[in-house]
């Protein structure tokens, strides 16, 4: 049998496993390593047992579950509320200005856990009903959270982009600082479009009362001091990894703890909220770590293969298409996988196949870390089995539709289309900040 005929069969076996509703890393791994026993015999056990030796030596690794848990720290001692109030009382005023609050919500909840389904947690359960019952169109504001909370797996500490650093083998620290600059352009671009749109039609998003705008000016400036909280933490924990004085690891531990001290300092840091931000911390840490073992020994079977360089072989020379040609067919695909699969499946998937390719074709691999990423949130929201729209299903309220889930999206989906294109087109976008601050 041939190298080719093995590969395809592998894909087809994870997918069929991945249908019938196995947990990712399971079908992954289970395939991985009968694929390895099946080609090389007992030795291919190896394989496994390398792939756990050489995670288990990624130091970098560590900052996985200190940014969860300073995330479920702060998440759990309701400093997010303190947020959402900060927004609700400085942006109230504006038309849709509540909807450009839980933009920024997004963001900063995207800064603290590094996760989508944690910002789509809380803007479903904190936003979303101020938002409906202040009278904002259902749609607008469903099409707000399920955008907001994409930019989760883009804004350091991404923790997808942690996965892709391992399977890629590239500086998570040059990705997080990549995937910075696109992403708050991205929340820019989706705050300019909530303003065109209530500008046009002030009735999607109405502004507060006088009389609810009517706060003292010492409550507004606490409110602001508490709101801000968490943008002090990212400061005091991003400062000494920008400026060279602490690695990675080290910074990520700074938060973890200034998150601790404060949920401590306002009084919020009980054994309940610690115990459940450790359980968490641990249950996701967990199922990422065995996420990336899978895709390890995955990756290690089709090195061995050489399915890399058949792939390259099939579109460079038999199909005779350019770099970008590939490259655009291969963020085509990610959108297809990503109507039925989440982020982490697909980028164990493929990217055994398509990073090898992206380098041989002399793409930056760090840049192409950023459009993966972009690609993977859109797929997030593309009907009909986008993984946004089911988390939203699940926790919007019983007046919103799966019809007006679906209708919500494509404003937002076109936003995020042509913030991939500028990136594609301009590449620095991405590349500047890591550059700059590593001083290639």
């Amino acid at each position: 049998m041939s190298y080719e005929m093995i590969a395809l069969m592998m894909f087809s076996s994870l997918m069929l496993l991945l249908f019938t509703g196995q947990r990712v890393f399971a079908a992954i791994g289970f395939v991985a390593v009968v694929a390895s026993i099946m080609l090389w015999g007992v030795g291919g056990v190896d394989i496994a047992f390398t792939s756990a030796i050489k995670l288990m030596k990624w130091y970098p690794l560590l900052t996985l579950p200190m940014f969860i848990f300073m995330g479920y720290i702060l998440s759990e001692s309701r400093i997010a509320e303190d947020l959402y109030k900060m927004f609700h009382v400085w942006f109230g005023g504006l038309s849709g200005g509540l909807a450009i609050g839980t933009i920024g919500l997004m963001v900063l909840i995207s800064a603290m856990n590094g996760l989508s389904v944690a910002g789509m947690a809380i803007g479903a359960t904190i936003a979303l009903p101020e938002l409906l019952r202040r009278g904002y169109d259902k749609r607008m504001v469903s099409g707000v959270i399920q955008a907001g909370s994409s930019l989760g797996i883009l804004v350091p500490p991404s923790v997808v982009l942690v996965l892709y650093a391992m399977i890629a083998r590239q500086p998570v620290g040059q990705l997080w600082l990549a995937g910075l600059i696109p992403g708050l352009m991205m929340a820019l671009m989706f705050v300019v479009y909530i303003v065109i749109r209530c500008k046009l039609n002030p009735a999607l998003g109405p502004a507060l009362s006088p009389e609810e705008r009517n706060v003292p000016r010492r409550e507004k400036w606490l409110l602001l001091g508490a709101g801000l909280l968490p943008v002090l933490i990212f400061f005091t924990m991003m400062l000494p990894f920008v400026k060279g004085w602490t690695s990675l690891v080290e910074s990520s531990a700074i938060g973890a703890l200034a998150a601790l001290l404060a949920a401590f300092l306002k009084g919020r840091l009980s054994w309940k909220v610690f115990e459940t931000a450790v359980r968490q911390t641990l249950g996701i840490s967990c199922m990422f770590m065995w996420i990336i073992l899978a895709a390890l020994c995955f990756g290690a079977v089709f090195d061995g293969l050489g399915a890399g360089k058949a792939i390259e072989a099939l579109f460079i020379g038999q199909l005779e298409l350019s770099p970008w040609q590939v490259l655009i067919l291969m963020q085509l695909s990610y959108l297809v996988l990503g109507t039925f699969l989440d982020d982490t499946a697909m980028l164990v998937i493929v990217a055994p196949l398509y990073v090898p390719l992206v380098g041989a074709l002399g793409f930056d691999l760090i840049w192409y870390g950023v459009l993966y990423t972009i690609t993977c949130q859109i797929a997030y929201m593309t009907p009909p089995f986008g993984y946004n729209l089911f988390l939203m299903r699940a926790m919007a309220p019983p007046e919103i539709t799966i019809r007006d889930i679906y209708a919500s999206v494509w404003p937002f989906v076109g936003v995020m289309v042509l913030a991939l294109i500028i990136i594609m087109t301009f590449p620095q976008i991405a590349l500047w900040l890591p550059n700059y601050v590593y001083g290639d």
